[in-house]
């Protein structure tokens, strides 16, 4: 047994974990929303992840696992799509709390537009590509929503995700073998465009946003409406 993926899941939250007791911040304070706003992501998530197992799109290195498994999928994996949502909306709750101005509000429609277009005519076009196709589609499409939704926290979502990127590549890239002589996980080149940051598959990137973008929805979504009940 080896715990190389669970290490890297307990260091991924220990930071904002521990900085969630800052005052002004005071991430504490949201954590029944943003739990929620977990379950709510994870469900979808985890039963992609399972059917993408199970269909060998990709696949975990037992030489890096403790050997404890739920849903069928390693027990590191499952807690991965808990502690990664928790610190990257902890980076977007900082920009609330820190940041005035919203540096992306006049922009971030017509980026956002492109993008949409692009992510969901490259998944047709490599539409045999299961990873690819499924990823971009489904990405392109929520955020085309939200583009033509005039969401008003979305600029300021797309910032913390751009920071989220740098802490994305260093972790990403120990699980893919960057950083380390064997991937923790594995990729079906088959089911992917093979173009790689380092090791990374482009579509993690986009996969990345797709799993902030929703997590985030439903955290707004769960704010808000408590706040309407008081």
């Amino acid at each position: 047994m080896n715990y190389l993926y669970l290490l890297i899941d307990g260091l991924i939250v220990a930071f904002p974990l521990i900085l969630s007791f800052d005052k002004r911040v005071a991430f504490y304070k949201s954590w029944k929303y943003l739990f929620l706003a977990i379950l709510g992501m994870m469900v979808f998530f985890i039963s992609w992840d399972i059917a993408f197992t199970n269909y060998e799109v990709w696949g975990f290195n037992k030489a890096y696992l403790s050997g404890v498994y739920l849903f069928n999928l390693p027990i590191e994996e499952v807690l991965f799509f808990f502690v990664v949502p928790y610190a990257c909306l902890f980076i977007y709750r900082c920009i609330n709390s820190y940041m005035k101005k919203d540096w992306l509000a006049s922009i971030w429609r017509p980026l956002c537009l492109v993008l949409s277009i692009t992510l969901i005519g490259v998944g047709v076009w490599k539409y045999n590509l299961l990873y690819t196709s499924i990823t971009f589609i489904t990405t392109g499409t929520f955020v085309l929503f939200h583009v033509l939704n005039k969401t008003p926290w979305f600029s300021r979502f797309l910032m913390a995700y751009v920071i989220s990127l740098v802490p994305f590549v260093i972790v990403n890239g120990a699980l893919t073998g960057t950083w380390i002589e064997n991937e923790i996980v594995y990729y079906n080149s088959n089911h992917i465009l093979n173009i790689r940051i380092e090791t990374i598959p482009i579509e993690d990137v986009v996969y990345s946003m797709l799993m902030l973008g929703v997590t985030s929805s439903f955290f707004e979504y769960f704010t808000k409406k408590s706040a309407k009940l008081r």
